[in-house]
């Protein structure tokens, strides 16, 4: 109640519902300012425990993310003697430490740089989360002037600098440049938007290939004629097919997890020399995938330094992306919906036609709407999109798009989530009506969970539980809902981009909500299917062979510089 009573004389203060959305939004928040920092301010108990998901995902997509909580007072803790001593107690910094780059309880007062510089831990090498407990005494306590000079003697600590790369690591790329044939830039979210900016003119010159990973999507242009899409388990076709044939790949500040590289990260990037850069030793280390050379340093110096290099003659090789590209285009005929829904493809990539340079888009984490994303979606330049992919928590969607908007007001934020998604965070919709941050939500609505339904009809014959309200998942009417709210909203049908009812509400301020029917039995092709073996094991295919198979005539034409072989 204490820090509650300071910060809001010295900060802007947003109210959220819940704590998983005041922690989510305000990561969020900070991918999203250039200027500006947010974090959550929560309770004791059940307020920690809450945000345990909004940092264990910050944690994992390495982001700065501040959360601070109240605990009872010092005298009345605990100490792990018994369950529970003062009010509302639990070990927030055992509960929190695991998934932070820092946490600490605080049960006397510290001077403000100390304080200052435990909230820069977040910033140290890799970003993570920080929780700092602040016990209800500490918080409340009185100091007289005196003790309030020698809190604030000590000076700021710098940060430690960044592993830095060497010349030599510098020449032996530079090298691997000048012997490739068929080189690849894979950027990733550890390179800044800043950093791919500048870097840009030199790669442009050195003509090589680029791609990104999902959460480096927006660190160039998805129009870029150098770009070749975003390699994933989740991805375009083409993509995925170019990645397979590179003979050198240098992953930028990718951490080359499996979201990347498919399940059958053996397979990845077969006849490539692979050179991975990342400030974290053991992503490097890890043993998926195999690293041929691997460099411990902060990617955006050394993407500055590439974008110096000399490179070889790649033009061959560029005319062979480009056909693969126009060959395979991001929506395949053979996805199905029935007649009366609209297909998911079809309405993300209106939607993204109709966005403008500088919006910032929100894709859900996981679920059928961030597939298709993955798959079609087609940024524009000087776009953000922030999402946690790694950890897939449904319904983060809302949250992070009210904190986007409140880093930039004067910019529109677009929100894809699904039904089931949507619905386990649908409480914030309070925040943004009173906020009238200029959200535009687009539910994907197929009734219920469509990848566990699918994966339920793929895998066990059909037997459906948990994922539409026959077999007992509960979701509300949605255009009922966001009237209580009073959000103005839409029930989109076929040529909905050409509404003027529709045009009118997407580009009016504040927030506003599209209902978008989706057949339930959608298919989001392509995709990386599973085959049985000889001997009659199970074992995910590379990322190249996605299912459908593309016709013989077309894999000889896309797969020229692979073996054709049954694996």
């Amino acid at each position: 109640m204490h820090l509650l009573d300071s910060i809001r004389h010295r900060f802007d203060c947003h109210p959220f519902i819940h704590e998983v959305g005041a922690a989510i939004g305000a990561e969020y928040f900070n991918q999203v300012s250039d200027t500006e920092k947010a974090f959550a301010l929560v309770t004791a108990g059940p307020g920690l425990t809450n945000t345990i998901t909004a940092i264990t995902q910050a944690y994992i997509e390495s982001r700065e993310l501040l959360v601070i909580g109240g605990t009872a007072k010092s005298s009345d803790l605990s100490h792990g003697y018994v369950r529970q001593r003062g009010i509302q107690e639990a070990d927030g910094v055992a509960l929190a430490a695991p998934a932070c780059n820092f946490a600490i309880r605080l049960d006397d007062i510290v001077d403000q740089s100390t304080f200052s510089d435990y909230v820069n831990e977040g910033l140290k090498g890799r970003h993570g989360p920080v929780f700092i407990e602040v016990c209800q005494d500490v918080q409340g306590r009185q100091i007289n002037d005196t003790e309030q000079s020698e809190l604030e003697k000590k000076s700021l600590l710098p940060l430690p600098e960044l592993p830095k790369h060497t010349a030599e690591q510098l020449a032996e790329i530079q090298q691997l440049l000048l012997n490739s044939k068929r080189p690849l830039l894979l950027i990733g979210a550890g390179v800044s938007r800043e950093s791919a900016a500048k870097a840009l003119p030199g790669i442009e010159r050195l003509g090589i290939p680029m791609m990104t990973s999902w959460h480096g999507a927006d660190r160039i242009s998805g129009e870029h004629p150098l770009y070749f899409g975003r390699p994933s388990k989740d991805a375009h076709r083409y993509a995925n097919i170019l990645n397979q044939q590179a003979d050198l790949v240098i992953a930028l500040g990718a951490r080359l997890g499996i979201l990347q590289t498919g399940y059958n990260w053996e397979e990845y990037a077969p006849l490539a020399h692979i050179v991975q850069v990342d400030i974290d030793s053991h992503e490097i280390t890890k043993g998926h995938p195999r690293v041929d050379t691997g460099v411990v340093a902060d990617a955006n110096g050394l993407i500055e330094a590439l974008s110096h290099l000399e490179g070889a003659d790649y033009s061959e090789w560029l005319d062979f992306c480009r056909m693969v590209k126009k060959e395979l285009p991001t929506y395949e005929a053979t996805n199905k919906t029935g007649h009366e829904y609209l297909a998911p493809h079809y309405v993300t990539a209106e939607i993204a036609k109709l966005m403008q340079s500088d919006e910032v888009l929100i894709p859900c984490s996981a679920g059928g709407p961030s597939t298709i994303i993955s798959q079609v979606f087609i940024n524009k330049p000087g776009q953000k999109i922030v999402t946690d992919k790694s950890l897939e928590s449904l319904g983060i969607g809302l949250c992070g798009a009210i904190g986007a908007a409140m880093a930039a007001p004067e910019k529109r934020v677009v929100l894809f989530e699904g039904d089931g998604g949507f619905a386990q965070n649908l409480q914030e919709l309070g925040t943004a009506a009173l906020t009238k941050v200029n959200v535009k939500i687009f539910v994907f609505d197929d009734n219920g969970y469509a990848s566990i339904r699918l994966m339920q009809r793929n895998y066990f014959n059909g037997a459906y539980i948990g994922c539409d309200d026959v077999t007992g998942l509960g979701l509300p009417n949605w255009l009922q809902l966001f009237a209580a709210y009073g959000i103005p909203a839409l029930h989109l049908h076929h040529g909905f981009e050409r509404n003027e009812q529709f045009k009118a509400l997407f580009n009016a301020p504040g927030p506003a909500a599209f209902v978008v029917p989706i057949d339930p039995e959608q298919t989001y092709h392509p995709k990386i299917t599973s085959r049985v073996t000889e001997s009659g094991s199970m074992v995910s295919n590379p990322l190249h062979f996605m299912f459908p198979p593309l016709p013989k005539n077309v894999e000889e034409k896309v797969l020229r510089y692979l073996q054709l072989t049954k694996v």
